[in-house]
């Protein structure tokens, strides 16, 4: 059996490795489009604040790992692929082409540049790849201005590493009227915006941004109510799946390539997994592209397993995003705008920047948002994905949503008593 990975992120070497420990006799070529041995993207904001080293971003810290697991590796970029009823084949960048029995796309994303001109002008950048973090590095120096266009998840995740630098960051929200907006309540985002700002961080909820020109030191940002000078730019805008080189396949794209339970795409012999893939949503069981770390090594270990022959459906993961901003450090899980019907309760604390957010749907816990208190997290989460009946516990946790931990813990051991020790 020949096996091809596109993709050398989380999905595509989970799922190489759990293919190796599947099929033993099986060829697996796993190809990433970046220079280097495969990293960790999450790791990039890491290696920014000089925490770790590159070589600390790497996925997998042995030498010769791929090589001793009999994976080869390839650093090359697909341009198309042919795809035939019975395999297919893979061509890349270097004129070569791959044969395939079968095909994961875990090919991530990359950054969704915003519809103004200047982009690709000096001193403006991404924060999505290494070479971005190196570029990104050489300005972190006090007193230089940098600014952010983006105040997503994206955007938030690269400002760990900018606030407490010394550079003077400001950070365009724009339009969107408030950061972190397709994550978080406004009480929450209200709450992170004033951490940010009284660590001396400008951010910008008014205005459009209209186009980057070249300054008289640097990059400027010109929007239609300022403009604003800057020694480097960095782009946050979103992002957008790579499928490209899926054209004429016949694979389905929607917000990213359609899979079925057990991540088959609509093209024979070709899975998807990760930040590509829109699977399954586990509170809601619509099929969404969760862009997140855990999500896209299970997608990998599920996809790969159903490669090898085997027969297990995805259940679906947990929308579920960890931001450190500066220090003020939040989570959001599952549905925790809250759900048509159900009921909510909030507990905010200004002064001290804690806020908590939990949301029902009848007697089961469906979505929370913590900001500032990571004491019981584990807690929510853990009751929010086993689906548990809260019973008298719904009332309490109305009253004090800090008694999750409490709540979670005798749910567990009634859960774990015999039907007729319970009753």
């Amino acid at each position: 059996m020949k096996y091809v990975l596109i993709g050398a992120g989380p999905a595509g070497v989970r799922a190489a490795e759990t293919l190796r420990k599947e099929d033993p006799t099986s060829e697996i070529t796993l190809v990433g489009g970046e220079p280097g041995a495969p990293y960790a993207r999450m790791a990039i904001p890491y290696v920014l604040n000089k925490s770790i080293t590159e070589s600390g971003a790497l996925q997998r810290k042995a030498d010769l790992h791929y090589d001793i697991q009999g994976i080869r590796y390839l650093n090359r970029k697909a341009l198309k692929v042919h795809a035939r009823a019975d395999g297919g084949t893979v061509d890349l960048d270097d004129g070569s082409s791959l044969d395939y029995d079968r095909l994961l796309v875990a090919t991530g994303s990359s950054p969704s540049l915003p519809p103004i001109p200047g982009t690709d002008l000096p001193g403006v950048v991404t924060c999505w790849t290494l070479a971005d973090a190196r570029a990104i590095a050489e300005k972190l120096q006090p007193g230089n201005r940098v600014v952010m266009v983006g105040a997503g998840f994206v955007a938030g995740v690269c400002m760990k590493s900018l606030v407490g630098t010394g550079v003077k960051l400001s950070v365009i929200a724009g339009r969107a009227g408030q950061i972190l907006r397709t994550m978080m309540a406004p009480t929450g985002s209200s709450m992170m915006q004033r951490w940010l700002e009284e660590r001396g961080v400008d951010v910008i909820t008014t205005g459009r941004t209209e186009r980057i020109e070249t300054g008289p030191s640097g990059p400027r940002l010109v929007m239609d109510t300022r403009v604003i000078e800057a020694d480097l730019i960095i782009l946050a805008t979103g992002v957008k799946p790579n499928v490209s080189f899926l054209e004429g396949t016949g694979a389905q794209i929607d917000q990213g390539v359609v899979v079925d339970h057990f991540m088959r795409t609509t093209v024979p012999h070709v899975y998807a997994a990760g930040d590509v893939a829109q699977g399954r949503d586990f509170s809601t069981g619509e099929w969404v592209v969760h862009a997140l770390q855990p999500t896209a090594t299970e997608h990998g270990r599920i996809a790969a397993l159903n490669m090898a022959g085997k027969t297990l459906p995805y259940r679906g993961s947990l929308s579920m995003n960890v931001l450190d901003i500066g220090g003020l450090i939040s989570h959001t899980f599952g549905q925790w705008q809250g759900v048509e019907g159900g009921e909510m309760v909030e507990e905010v604390d200004e002064e001290n920047f804690l806020y908590t957010r939990l949301c029902f749907k009848g007697e089961r816990m469906v979505g929370a948002i913590t900001i500032g208190n990571c004491n019981h997290v584990g807690a929510i989460r853990g009751l929010i994905q086993t689906r548990r009946p809260l019973g008298e516990w719904k009332d309490k946790l109305m009253h004090n949503p800090h008694k999750v931990m409490a709540a979670f813990v005798d749910l567990g051991q009634h859960r774990a008593l015999p039907a007729t020790a319970a009753a």
